[in-house]
């Protein structure tokens, strides 16, 4: 049994199955609506029924308070229809944004890489092509552990069929420690994809600012690659932060891309340089080093933030004080179950994208 769900403002419709959230169903048919946790602990995608019934699922409280749910709103994440229905969105898609669809794919691992002490490089063979916007990810099924994984594509689109994510080793996380230990190339995977609302505004000819941290580096490097195997013209600039040598990995690549592009511009920083690194670049934190290049002008670019946190959030200002506004800020942002109860209590100047 399915159900027929009518998406307002926008007048799309979806088919849903029975057991199915409203959310996957739509990212499944190329219809966005706006979602971040994807497990109902943010409410970035509620939803208002205007008509029909619904079992709201999973929503958590503090995403989803007694009194909302009264008057008819729901979480699409979680939201499972009862009838056919029709909702209201909050539904701002960007005109350069393709929205292709999500769908499933299994996958072959061809390669493991150690970029650095704590990441992992993994190049995985898909069943069949799947298509994606440069700085979008997928969802990881990583055997014995509940749930899935998000880890944002670091190849372009060109390169369809095998994709490349970067994986760092998180403490105490059973999904990365698996994959960094247990992992071999021959393995099989199960994924879908693409998700995210994370692009290059190609359609807008400003300058384009990266900021990079850790693994945050992946999405980057796929928007980069991309823009540059088109022939794309703007200036752009990589900062990429990282605590010392050992940790700044594919530093070679982008020194490369610099010599053989006059457009494109890297700057890489590191907070804790060791002495036997030998480093005479920028020494400091990713933000500090923007701030160092652009002397507080970073008026005429786009800025396209993705790292951990803290590094977002001290960009964030960094730009601000140097003359840019939020419709010329982007970013990416993964959160976990914990991480969306917080978020959910955070005053936020950005949509996290």
């Amino acid at each position: 049994m399915s159900y027929e769900v009518t998406i307002e403002p926008t007048g799309d419709v979806i088919e849903v199955e029975e057991g199915q959230t409203i959310l996957d169903a739509a990212l499944r048919q190329g219809v966005w609506l706006p979602f971040a946790c994807g497990h109902g602990t943010c409410g970035t995608c509620k939803v208002q029924i205007t008509d029909g019934f619904a079992d709201v699922g999973a929503a958590s409280p503090f995403a989803l308070m007694d009194v909302e749910r009264e008057e008819g709103k729901v979480l699409a994440c979680c939201c499972m229809p009862e009838s056919d229905l029709v909702i209201e969105a909050d539904i701002d898609v960007d005109p350069d944004f393709a929205g292709y669809p999500v769908q499933d794919y299994s996958g072959t691992v061809t390669e493991i890489l150690a970029l650095s002490p704590t990441i992992r490089g993994l190049r995985i063979r898909l069943d069949r092509d799947m298509d994606f916007q440069a700085g979008q990810y997928i969802n990881l099924q990583v055997p014995g552990v509940d749930g899935s994984r998000a880890f944002s594509l670091a190849n372009p689109p060109s390169s369809s069929q095998e994709i490349e994510l970067h994986v760092r080793k998180v403490e105490g996380g059973k999904a990365t420690t698996w994959l960094h230990d247990e992992l071999q190339v021959g393995d099989s995977l199960a994924l879908s994809g693409p998700y995210g609302q994370f692009f290059v505004r190609k359609s807008d000819e400003q300058g384009a600012i990266f900021i990079a941290g850790g693994s945050g580096l992946s999405s980057p490097q796929s928007m980069i690659l991309d823009m540059l195997a088109e022939g794309d013209c703007r200036p752009i600039y990589l900062f990429q932060g990282a605590r010392n040598v050992a940790e700044l990995y594919n530093r070679e690549l982008f020194e490369r891309l610099a010599d053989g592009h006059d457009n494109f511009h890297y700057i890489p920083a590191l907070n804790a340089p060791l002495p036997e690194d030998d480093w005479q670049g920028f020494s400091g934190f990713v933000h500090e080093a923007v701030a160092d290049y652009f002397k507080e002008r970073c008026a005429g670019n786009k800025a396209y933030l993705c790292g951990p946190p803290p590094m977002i959030d001290a960009a964030i200002t960094t730009l601000m004080h140097s003359r840019l506004f939020e419709r010329d800020i982007h970013m990416e942002s993964f959160l976990t179950a914990a991480d969306g109860v917080q978020e959910q209590n955070r005053s936020a100047l950005f949509k996290r994208i």
